[in-house]
């Protein structure tokens, strides 16, 4: 039997000091090995007990969570778990936080001290045993705030356009960076539209379509139920919703429902895929990127058999293999793609074969 997984936890609530040790010392390949009650103590016993995840609140006094993981990410090679407020400023923060290289995040219930704690404790539980099988970067993989042009113009008076193909993401833990990385380097014209399926919080997923708007040529929104699908616009699932595709006489349109889980995840990255390879068949591509677990593995062999094309981000670009790995593992990815490649691959899909022929 392997040892336990050394974890610090830093929150200034002294409540959760207690309640996040309770719930993960429940787990026996767990071990919290100190709590620290802000970022200062926080850094000091990282020194002195050598844990290999740190749970991280980010409102704290003196040094707050966004600083505190900056001298993390500069001094050590551990990740970081991020327990957020949820609130907008929370999410505001958090995103920041993904930016800066912390590893995941989960939102604290909004009535912690009435034991909602459990809600979120199989979610951190297994979020930690990820993040200490992952062999950070010295690095963050792709710094937002090194992203060239970070407000991209966006092309206004244009009509909605009937979409080339139809690109259906799904991706979860490293998601928020490698989806801004990915999604910024598509340009204003892009022929495809896009459906993204990020495993999310409910409350976390407006925010971040609104902040992937800002810093990308396409459109981003998050989705609504009976939103169009054109051409250069990214529908973001909402959190808590599933998401499905659906063929209309008057425009092909998103619907949003509230079924069971699947695959322990609402939304799932499976209900959206089998959705868009029922509608559109060999229309569709199928992305299955970066996050844990095995979301959208089985169902990227459906767009597949449908005569979709389905693709992969490659082991080496993701903060998570285990998604793609499966896909992959089953033989249902057609082509294993770099993140840095991705926009490209995208791209060269989605233009129409007659544009194609034009160029050539």
């Amino acid at each position: 039997m392997s040892d336990p997984v050394r974890v610090l936890v830093v929150d200034d609530s002294a409540l959760m000091r207690k309640l996040i040790p309770q719930i993960l010392e429940r787990d026996n390949s767990i071990q919290v090995v100190g709590t620290a009650m802000d970022g200062s103590f926080g850094l000091k016993k990282i020194d002195e007990l050598k844990p290999q995840v740190v749970t991280l609140d980010l409102e704290m006094p003196r040094m707050d969570g966004i600083e505190t993981l900056r001298e993390i990410t500069k001094r050590h090679r551990i990740p970081v778990i991020v327990v957020s407020a949820h609130t907008t400023q929370g999410a505001s923060a958090t995103f920041k936080a993904l930016s800066l290289g912390a590893f995941d995040f989960v939102a604290k219930p909004k009535d912690a001290a009435s034991a909602r704690m459990e809600d979120i404790a199989t979610e951190l539980i297994t979020k930690i045993k990820a993040a200490a099988q992952t062999k950070m970067p010295s690095t963050p993989r792709f710094e937002l705030s090194a992203l060239p042009s970070l407000r991209r113009p966006k092309q206004h008076g244009k009509p909605h356009a009937a979409p080339s193909r139809v690109v259906a993401i799904g991706i979860s833990t490293g998601g928020p960076n490698a989806l801004q990385y990915v999604l910024s380097q598509l340009p204003g014209d892009f022929p495809g539209s896009l459906i993204v399926v990020q495993h999310m919080p409910e409350g976390f997923t407006d925010l971040f379509a609104r902040r992937l708007d800002e810093c990308c040529a396409i459109e981003v929104k998050e989705a609504q139920s009976g939103d169009l699908l054109v051409a250069g616009r990214a529908l973001i699932c909402p959190g808590n919703r599933h998401i499905k595709v659906r063929r209309m006489p008057l425009g092909n349109i998103v619907v949003l429902s509230d079924e069971e889980r699947v695959n322990g995840h609402r939304p799932s990255v499976d209900i959206l895929y089998r959705s868009v390879a029922q509608e559109f068949g060999k229309e569709a591509i199928a992305v299955i990127m970066t996050g844990m677990g095995e979301d959208g593995a089985d169902a990227l062999g459906v767009v597949k058999a449908a005569g979709g094309l389905t693709i992969a981000q490659s082991e080496d670009s993701c903060v998570v293999y285990g998604m793609p790995k499966a896909a992959i593992e089953r033989g249902h990815a057609i082509r294993v793609v770099p993140l840095d490649m991705m926009a490209n691959t995208l791209q060269a899909q989605c233009v129409p074969e007659r544009a194609r022929a034009v160029k050539v």
